[in-house]
């Protein structure tokens, strides 16, 4: 038969088991949270560059486009030039703005780090994927 003090003791090293994988998980959880905050920033940054690059170009290839058309169509038609411009802007601005929606619609943050909880939600609840 086993002493209290022997089954006492084989519990604490297994609590103590239990504890130091509970924060490895945990610490390997945070590193995955960091890394991935790390690259949504880069994304980020990346991700304005990009937008303003394309803003001031866009900006310039409009001046020029709109200056175009006006010198083209402008002793023959000023409304109609005016017209073109406005009509080349909006559907411009149109193709934008659903790209937009559409982009932040479909995007998720973090979504490894949250499927990786959820898988270890469902391994210590005993359900499997």
């Amino acid at each position: 038969m086993e002493s209290p003090v022997h089954g006492l003791l084989e519990l604490a090293g297994m609590t103590g088991r239990a504890a130091r994988r509970t924060l490895e998980m945990g610490a390997t959880r945070i590193e995955l949270l960091f890394l991935e905050l790390q690259e949504e920033r880069d994304r980020l940054l990346l991700s304005i560059q990009m937008a303003l690059c394309a803003a001031v170009l866009g900006l310039l290839a409009g001046n020029a486009l709109t200056l175009g058309v006006m010198v083209l169509l402008w002793e023959h038609h000023p409304a109609a030039a005016l017209g073109a411009a406005t009509l080349i802007y909006a559907g411009a601005a149109a193709f934008c703005c659903t790209r937009y929606a559409r982009l932040q619609r479909d995007y998720q943050m973090f979504s490894a780090t949250l499927d990786q909880l959820k898988k270890d939600r469902d391994c210590l609840i005993g359900t499997n994927p």
